[in-house]
């Protein structure tokens, strides 16, 4: 058993104080004081620190609270002693001044220096003061959050009072589970929390991103930590996230279509997805493709995630500012950024005037759902300025793209409007995939409005009254399709051949139409109306095999490209066989949906490609 060293009077510094080495070596029996002496400028520093919102103070500070209930326990005495130093003094403390005013302590009191600062030892020495130096090993260690994490770890949640938990699994398909056997102390907690701080302050791939009284956010390796306490949480909290897996941007199986995009077209990307579902991962994978194309990319981080190589400069907007970030991209002219995780209204300000500079971006948004992400940006930026600052929406769900829209800018008579005095300029926003409209964006009065156009069910009087208007049309052409958009309008597509015929000279054959039916009508190509996909969609019957979806269609079909949807959303593209049939292995995450799909009585549609 190791024998206790005897100090009468022991006289630590700033150094020991923030590792809490004093209250360990006591309470580990190594040393045994009769007396600790703590110099006033000992805590002045450290109030200064925790006034900056720097988590040492605060290390600092309930090291103190934990050697005055040691003295209590153990019965030596706690003193402060000196004079409070001046603003100067701990301004400059990184010159040494307190330093030089714990020594002359030491020195007047007899008593031994406990420090873990090189130069104080050497100083303390030289001048002929006893003094207790500790080495702290600033070596590669595996940190006391380490075993909390096994490969399919995602997060571990630590808080005081509490049984450590962990999310296991993958986006959108994990566990919370209990990872330790009881619930950590506050003592534990802070000891876990000190350690990733110091490791996190000579680690080379170690940033504490954000210090503020109550939160700490560091970036430690591929570990994204923040540690919180009060007064800010109720108790000290540990949330540590290490992604599950690294993705090529070829692990996400797109189409050629979107590749293509990506590659040639695309600088104003928006990645979103709820939290957890793989935005940021997706974002690195993106970020890697655009380096191997030899191209120059950086990254925009608050905290800095994304586990990137060394060709990818990554920037910390949490130690910059706003315009810092603007003028470096600017002058460095790189030709993508990623601009990970956007969460305030400077953020898309940001985004928007670099990509409106020139600058090709992608940017990572929360959102429930795709078209969530526009909307974060209305009442930011001008309207008509969105489809310049944002040309494709990248939607994550479980870790793979779910849905991807494109915006573009038009003036046109909005959606469910007749009368064509209500033309103004208009957002639309459809489905990249499909190009089918899913959504319009415009002003209404003062307000900008989003109105949802795909998906509306067929009232059975809107299809009677659809059935009226078609019919009336047999009288001028052999083929027409009708879209009843509201009670006052139908939009009516004919052969483009016809258009001309039907609408007369001077526009006096369609007026009495209209007329006759007491409806304002719109004439379009009907190949527009194919393009949507409504005229290509084809029956087909399907069966489940033990390692196949099998969907049978006729065999005219054969050699051709399809589109598979549910529930009107795109699953895939898939060339039919040449007796008719679509196979689709179960193994394939897709398979899975399409026969989870049939089995749940969703709508499943193919359509030629």
């Amino acid at each position: 058993m190791k024998t206790a060293e005897k100090i009468e009077k022991l006289v630590p510094d700033t150094s020991v104080i923030i590792e809490g080495l004093v209250s360990r070596k006591i309470r580990e029996g190594e040393f045994a004081p009769e007396a600790v002496i703590i110099h006033e400028a000992v805590v002045s520093e450290l109030e200064h620190q925790t006034n900056l919102n720097k988590a040492v103070g605060f290390l600092g500070l309930d090291e103190l609270v934990r050697i005055r209930e040691l003295s209590q326990k153990n019965g030596f005495k706690l003193e402060f002693s000196g004079a409070k130093p001046k603003p100067a003094e701990i301004r400059y403390a990184s010159l040494g001044e307190i330093d030089s005013m714990i020594r002359e302590l030491a020195y007047e009191v007899d008593g031994v220096l406990f420090t873990a600062d090189k130069v104080q030892n050497r100083v303390a020495t030289a001048k002929g003061i006893r003094t207790i130096f500790f080495h702290i090993e600033k070596v590669v260690r595996r940190l006391k959050l380490e075993p909390y994490f096994d490969s399919a770890t995602m997060s571990v949640h630590l808080r005081e009072n509490v049984l450590p938990f962990a999310k296991k699994g993958a986006p959108g398909n994990w566990k919370f589970v209990q990872v330790g056997e009881k619930p950590l102390s506050r003592d534990e907690i802070q000891d876990i929390s000190r350690e990733i701080i110091e490791t996190a302050g000579y680690s080379r791939d170690g940033f504490i991103e954000i210090e503020r009284p109550g939160s700490t956010i560091v970036q430690l390796g591929s570990f994204r930590i923040v540690i919180t306490k009060p007064p800010f949480s109720d108790g000290w909290e540990i949330t540590a996230v290490r992604p599950v897996k690294k993705m090529s941007i070829e692990d996400y199986r797109l189409s050629e279509k979107l590749m293509e995009r990506i590659s040639v077209q695309a600088e104003g990307i928006l990645i979103a997805g709820a939290p957890g579902h793989g935005k940021s991962t997706f974002a690195q994978a993106l970020a890697e493709y655009y380096a191997s194309k030899s191209k120059i990319v950086k990254t925009i981080e608050a905290p800095r995630d994304l586990i990137l190589p060394e060709n990818i400069t990554q920037y910390a907007i949490s130690h910059g500012d706003s315009q810092e970030i603007h003028d470096i991209l600017l002058l460095s002219r790189p030709d993508y950024t990623v601009f990970d995780e956007m969460r305030n209204t400077d953020d898309f300000k940001l985004f928007a005037d670099l990509r409106l500079s020139g600058i090709g971006l992608a940017g990572v948004v929360h959102a429930t759902n795709p078209i969530d992400a526009i909307q974060r940006f209305v009442g930011r930026i001008e309207l008509g300025v969105i489809p310049q600052v944002i040309d494709t929406v990248i939607f994550i769900k479980d870790g793979f793209v779910g849905k991807v829209l494109s915006l573009n800018m038009t003036v046109k008579v909005p959606e469910g409007m007749a009368e064509a005095d209500l033309a103004r300029p208009v957002v639309v926003v459809y489905d990249f995939e499909t190009k089918r409209l899913e959504y319009e964006l415009y002003s209404y009065g003062e307000e900008t409005v989003v109105i949802p156009v795909r998906g509306a069910e067929k009232t059975p009087g809107k299809a009677l009254a659809e059935k009226s208007v078609q019919a009336e049309f047999r009288n001028y052409v052999g083929n027409s399709k009708v879209d009843l958009v509201s009670e006052h309008k139908a939009v009516v597509y004919i052969p483009e051949e016809e258009i001309g015929r039907v609408i007369g000279k001077q526009g006096k054959t369609i007026e009495q139409i209209e007329k006759k039916l007491g409806i304002s009508i719109d004439i379009q190509p009907l190949e527009k109306k194919r393009e949507s996909g409504e005229e290509r969609q084809i029956s087909f019957d399907s069966q489940f095999s033990k390692k196949h979806v099998i969907l049978k269609a006729d065999r005219i079909f054969a050699n051709k490209n399809v589109n598979i949807f549910v529930d009107g959303d795109y699953l895939m593209t898939a060339n039919v066989g040449k007796d008719g049939i679509v196979k689709i292995s179960m193994k394939n995450k897709i398979g899975k949906l399409i026969a989870d799909a049939v089995n749940g009585g969703e709508q499943l549609k193919i359509v030629l490609a």
